[in-house]
This record gives structure tokens, C-alpha cells and sequence, in this order.
């Protein structure tokens, strides 16, 4: 009896040791901050966004309020807004991270931002790229823009980026404007910490076909060249994109990692591991995620020092490295899930299938 009871429970471990767990933290927002609320269906303009009773009508008021650690802003359920979106401006803190969630009768859909082609932003690394002919700067538009921001926590938001086409314009257009569900961008205050993405709902992002390094797609974090070497090397640490979907997403659909840094990883050798953690960023975890139609690659990691990459299911990728699409051009290429230039990558537990044909 005792040898059942004990086999059992070896078994039950088991089991559960081969579950994915989240290695996110869950941290108390500080009773300090403030609280926003945000509704296309019961805000309006004059109100002063701070209560249920009271919220803001646009995500645009919330772009223009520097959020303090401890804030949180909460979109209503069944919410859509259109041709907005939601550049945050001001950090968290490791005891008081900002969380963007939502609120409101949970039967109703999650809060859409419909962006199509709004929220421009200007992208540059400030220096060429390790290939020359990848475009490295010029407008791009984001539903969610985390510029220079750190210790913040987004969920269950669901977002668009698409039409919006300039006259003469069309999908495949060489060109076309760079487009982002949400874009990260590290640049001028050395690490950023602590980017929680959990549970987005990012599809119809309608990027520019070829342009691989832009935020251009469905989740890309990107690290330029800052202004000033005296705020330190720009880079990412604890980063977390989990439980999120993304469907009919271009070019990418999650990227994380570039960087203006590339010169410093040498090329056709072993990486070094301490040039890994000092230029490229760290504790990056892309788990549990499905995608669906990614025109190009699928799920990347980019000058990471040991990524993680598990139990991710990939449904459909190089949509749109056609012939028809993407002309016949020897840039037209992609794969699923890789990592590229990343020292000690673990990628386990993922599923890829149905790579278009390119012939």
C-alpha cells in the first residue's frame, strides 16, 4: 500500500513539473497611485477619468497624462476605439509596476484599439544595420507604443493596425508605413526593466511587407542607439510576452531583441557570453503564445542572452513571402521560431506548422 501511495505521488509530480509556469511576479500596485478609467461606451470628454462612474471617452487623454508608479489604467470591457491609440508616457517602479488591465461585465469582449495607420511615431536607430539594405529608420505606427518605459504590466487588451492605404497605395506597396500592435522601444535610459504582455488579443496588423528590423508587426522590442553614451547601453531585461494571440499579423509576430549594437557579436564565431550579457538583453521569456497567418517570421529572439521560447503553437507563416506578394526578391525569406544571434537560446514544448510554400 505504502509503495502505491508513493508511486502515485510520483507520478502526480511529474506531471505537474512538465506544466509550463510563469515566471512573472505578481507585484501589488502602491495605494498611492492613481487610477484610470477609459470608455468609448459610457465616458465623455469632461470627465476627470477617475472613477467607474466617471471615465475618460478616448484612450488620447491617457497619452497625455505622465503615468507615476502605481498607476493603473483600466479600459472598459466591450470598448472600441477608433483610429486611437496608446503611447504611454512615464515608468513604473520594481515595488509599484504600471497596469494596464480592463474593467466591466466580464460577458463583453475585451477593449479594441482600431488604429488604422494612426499613432505615428518616428522610428531610428541611429545607425545602419548589420545588413545595409534592411531599412532602419522612418514613420511607423503602433496601437500600444512603450517608448523608454519600463516596470509595466499590460493585459487583456485586443488591437488592430490596419487600411488607412495613401492613394496609389496597396498591401505589398514598397514603402508602405511600418505598423505595430505593440511596439518596445529601449533608447536612452540604459536597461529597461520589467515588460509584461499577457493575454493580448493583436490581429489584421497590416505592416510593411519586407521591412525586417522596423516595429513592424505584431510584438517587436527594439534597442537604438542612445543619444548619449552616459545613460548606458539600451537593452532589455525581464521581459514576459505570454498567453498572447495573434492572427493575419505582418511582418513579424513577435520579435524581440534587435539592436543598434549589432557590431559588437561577432560574426561566423562562438558568442561570447559576457558580450551577450552586456550588449544584448535579458531574462526574455515568450511562452505559451498562438499564432496564426504571420506573414513572415513567426517567433524570434534577437541578440538575447539565454531566451526562453516554450509551449508556443505557430499555425501558418510566410504568408506573405509569395511570389505575388513579395515579387521575386532573394530577401524573401522567413522561418518560425529561431533565435538569432542569441547565446545558450532554449526553445522547447513548441509546435510550428504549415509554412507556406516558397518556391
Amino acid at each position: 500500500m505504502i509503495k502505491r501511495i508513493l508511486a502515485a505521488l510520483m507520478v502526480f509530480v511529474m506531471i505537474f513539473s512538465c506544466l509550463p509556469v510563469s515566471q512573472a511576479t505578481e507585484i501589488a500596485p502602491n495605494a498611492s497611485g492613481t487610477t484610470y478609467y477609459v470608455s468609448s461606451l459610457n465616458g465623455a470628454e469632461g470627465n476627470d477619468g477617475t472613477s467607474e462612474s466617471t471615465p475618460f471617452e478616448s484612450l488620447l487623454k491617457i497619452n497625455e497624462i505622465t503615468l507615476q508608479p502605481g498607476d493603473r489604467v483600466l479600459l472598459e470591457r466591450g470598448s472600441v476605439f477608433v483610429d486611437e491609440y496608446l503611447h504611454i508616457k512615464g515608468s513604473g517602479s520594481a515595488e509599484a509596476p504600471i497596469i494596464i488591465d480592463v474593467y466591466g461585465d466580464e460577458s463583453l469582449p475585451k477593449p479594441l484599439i482600431q488604429t488604422n495607420g494612426h499613432g505615428v511615431w518616428y522610428q531610428d536607430y541611429g545607425k545602419r544595420l548589420d545588413n545595409i539594405n534592411h531599412v532602419h529608420k522612418g514613420d511607423v505606427s503602433s496601437c500600444i507604443l512603450l517608448y523608454d518605459v519600463e516596470y509595466i504590466e499590460i493585459s487583456n487588451i485586443a488591437m488592430t493596425n490596419e487600411g488607412n492605404f495613401k492613394a496609389g497605395e496597396s498591401y505589398n506597396t514598397y514603402g508602405r508605413m511600418d505598423r505595430t500592435g505593440v511596439a518596445g522601444i529601449a533608447e536612452n535610459i540604459g536597461t529597461v526593466d520589467h515588460v509584461y504582455l499577457r493575454n493580448l488579443d493583436i490581429r489584421n496588423v497590416e505592416g510593411n511587407v519586407r521591412n525586417k528590423h522596423m516595429a513592424n508587426g505584431g510584438i517587436y522590442f527594439l534597442c537604438h542607439q542612445p543619444d548619449s553614451a552616459a545613460t548606458g547601453i539600451a537593452k532589455f531585461d525581464d521581459v514576459l510576452i505570454e498567453g498572447c494571440r495573434l492572427d493575419k499579423v505582418n511582418r513579424w509576430g513577435i520579435a524581440v531583441g534587435y539592436t543598434a549594437y549589432w557590431d559588437q557579436f561577432a560574426y561566423g564565431s562562438s558568442i561570447d557570453a559576457d558580450i551577450c550579457r552586456t550588449y544584448g538583453s535579458t531574462n526574455v521569456v515568450i511562452r505559451g503564445n498562438y499564432l496564426t497567418e504571420i506573414g513572415g517570421d513567426g517567433i524570434t529572439t534577437m541578440y538575447c542572452y539565454m531566451p526562453i521560447m516554450e509551449y508556443n503553437v505557430l499555425d501558418g507563416y510566410c504568408q506573405d513571402m509569395t511570389m505575388e506578394i513579395y515579387g521575386n526578391n532573394n530577401q524573401r525569406v522567413a522561418a518560425g521560431i529561431w533565435p538569432w544571434m542569441c547565446k545558450t537560446a532554449i526553445m522547447q514544448y513548441n509546435e510550428v506548422y504549415d509554412s507556406t510554400p516558397n518556391p
